[in-house]
């Protein structure tokens, strides 16, 4: 397959409109902590005076495991944690991530061309397009800030205002709007003392009382995410993979059961095309697509140096080498627009 063959593959599947799927790879390039760094955070900042006497053999078993070399999220699968110590670690993950968060924000103020997603958005929606989906495990609020770049409307499951309630899909009625579909919820989401969970954007604080909402690794990852909001994010995250016939997926990992299990059906039922563009493929993205089991397949991750790309696809009998950064979205859109 010449290059030329591959850049077709990848402007066929992106003309179907595909929902956009984004991982934790999408943002680390912008600065946003990875699961590694993240660990190392939450083990020296959490308030361990704060964690119940009854506890602190589960926090040095959890530290231990990660001094170990063991990932954060099979650490927290290991270790069983209470109500009061998973909200201490949520609350420092909270910290760091939007702490890097506000610094990518200020930095789109005096750039206007930082975030090629906005680019890519802004293009797909040069056809007849009305609604664009993205789907996310990150809590990060790049894509809303990508959509902002680009003077587009976006829609993550609340009102407007200072203060945002949920509110439901067709709140917002304009010509043009992306969805964002935040399934292990956002760094401006919190769940405040009356029940309820409320969107406020852009804090730099986190309010006397308020919980952030957002889902960390493990357990509770599995059990929290069947109640509201994420339930019905999740719900409509489902739907809009469902309706599609093609996906895009940056930086995405297929290591999470809440975006994969209907976005891999529809690939191997109905042939919907997949295009995968990362900095490593993982080893599950890499079994996905030399299963067998899904027909219509294009996956790039970055070779030997920066300027160079390992292309996998549907398409070749082997994977193959070009010149060219498409491992990254800025580079990917050199094959697309």
């Amino acid at each position: 397959m010449t290059e030329f063959d591959f850049a077709k593959q990848a402007q066929d599947y992106y003309s179907k409109a595909p929902v956009i799927v984004l991982g934790s790879g999408a943002s680390v390039a912008f600065g946003i902590p990875g699961m590694g760094e993240l660990a190392e955070y939450i083990k020296d900042n959490v308030d361990v005076s704060a964690i119940p006497r009854s506890e602190t053999g589960s926090w040095s078993e959890f530290c231990g495991l990660l001094d170990t070399g063991i990932g954060l999220e099979a650490a927290l699968h290991q270790v069983n944690f209470s109500d009061v110590a998973t909200c201490l670690i949520i609350q420092s993950a909270w910290e760091l991530i939007n702490s890097r968060d506000e610094n990518v924000y200020r930095s789109s103020i005096s750039d206007r061309t930082l975030f090629p997603l906005g680019t890519m958005l802004s293009h797909m929606f040069k056809t007849s397009l009305v609604e664009l989906n993205i789907v996310t495990t990150n809590y990060d609020c790049l894509a809303e800030y990508a959509c902002d770049q680009e003077e587009l409307h976006h829609y993550s499951g609340f009102s407007h205002g200072y203060t945002q309630r949920l509110a439901e899909p067709n709140f917002i009625n304009c010509s043009r709007k992306v969805n964002i579909w935040k399934v292990h919820g956002s760094l401006d989401w919190f769940y405040c003392p009356d029940n309820e969970t409320v969107s406020i954007p852009k804090s730099q604080f986190r309010p006397d009382n308020y919980q952030p909402q957002i889902v960390t690794p493990g357990v509770q990852k599995y059990q929290k995410t069947h109640l509201e909001p994420y339930r019905s994010i999740i719900g409509n995250a489902d739907n809009a993979i469902s309706a599609a016939n093609s996906y895009l997926c940056f930086g995405f990992g297929f290591n999470d059961e809440h975006i994969q299990p209907k976005l891999l059906a529809k690939c191997k039922r109905d042939g919907a095309g997949i295009v995968i563009v990362t900095h490593t493929l993982t080893a599950q993205a890499k079994a996905i697509i030399s299963d067998g089991n899904i027909r219509n397949y294009l996956a790039i991750e970055r070779a030997q140096d920066d300027g160079h790309s390992r292309i996998y696809s549907s398409q070749a009998e082997e994977p193959f080498v070009v010149d060219g950064e498409y491992w990254s979205l800025n580079g990917f859109l050199q094959l697309i627009l």
